[in-house]
């Protein structure tokens, strides 16, 4: 759509792409936190969350209001939004993640720090929807759950993706092939398709079609029926919304590392491959998956 304007004004500034905006809260939340409490580094991570959330409610526009009517054919609306927005969620190779993340001795190590950005990241998006539940505007927080749902879903995509990076499984073909296999894990909670990776080829046919977007939508009409609470007011459903995004995310993680712990990756030496190449150094070993680990557990005060 055209952007009428007029004569001798400048342009609108665009708004900072939302995939970006969302790839910058969860690489935040890796990181160790600052000194200090607490409760300012979640204070300022919940800001960002409600920021991103309010952005996606803006871009939502019309779909946002028709998710709001009704599980049956909000479903729908949210389900394509997904679709369309998942080929364009940034998604760090490893290598990447290993300059980033230099102290990560292990693929565990590093999925640890994974998880625990996309838990914090998720938390903090829930707070600030609940925040807003105690301002005096109700028939614009439907809208706002339905952001949180779609900015939540692609965190989760996002890890989910990293995940398979992390443990040297990761798929393969265009963007938008490699979109719908990680969709299709989501909405499994569960690593990608193994004959994929059995037979790469297979990557080339794959499209995001009627079945994936069956199971999405099912898991985006779940995911926004929790979410209801998180309007409770005075600042408890901000409490809630946390809560509740922190635990799903964690579970979901958790239940897709031991998915792909159980599968070979597909180049043993992957992982040294990857590894930052520093000055006068020479690459590391490739350090062994340990099984059994869990994710740390990044509860914070909401």
């Amino acid at each position: 759509m055209a952007v009428f304007r007029r004569p001798g004004r400048s342009r609108p500034t665009p708004e900072p792409d939302l995939g970006e905006q969302l790839a910058d809260l969860v690489e935040e939340s890796e990181q160790p936190e600052q000194e200090g409490p607490v409760a300012a580094n979640a204070e300022q991570r919940r800001g960002r969350g409600r920021a991103v959330v309010l952005q996606a409610a803006r871009r939502l526009g019309d779909a946002g209001w028709a998710a709001a009517r009704g599980a049956a054919y909000g479903g729908k609306v949210l389900t394509e939004q997904l679709v369309q927005a998942a080929p364009r969620i940034p998604v760090r190779d490893l290598a990447t993640l290993r300059a980033q993340h230099p102290g990560a001795a292990s693929p565990e190590q590093l999925a640890d720090l994974l998880a625990t950005g996309a838990v914090r990241a998720s938390g903090a998006l829930g707070a600030g929807v609940g925040a807003a539940a105690m301002m005096p505007v109700p028939p614009a927080m439907p809208v706002e759950i339905a952001a949180e749902t779609l900015a939540v879903a692609a965190v989760e995509i996002k890890l989910i993706a990293e995940l398979h990076e992390v443990y040297g499984t990761p798929a393969q073909g265009s963007a938008t092939q490699r979109a719908g296999a990680y969709l299709g894990a989501w909405a499994d909670r569960r690593g990608i398709d193994a004959t994929l990776l059995v037979r790469p080829a297979g990557f080339a046919g794959l499209a995001i079609g009627a079945e994936v977007r069956r199971q999405v939508r099912r898991r985006l009409t779940r995911s926004s029926l929790r979410h209801l609470p998180s309007l409770t007011p005075l600042l408890v459903g901000a409490g809630i919304g946390a809560t509740m995004n922190r635990r799903d995310t964690r579970r979901l993680a958790e239940e897709v590392r031991a998915d792909l712990r159980s599968r070979p990756p597909a180049d043993r030496a992957y992982w040294a491959a990857a590894a930052p190449v520093v000055k006068g150094e020479t690459a590391p070993d490739a350090a062994p998956v340990v099984k059994g680990e869990t994710v740390p557990d990044a509860d914070e005060a909401p």
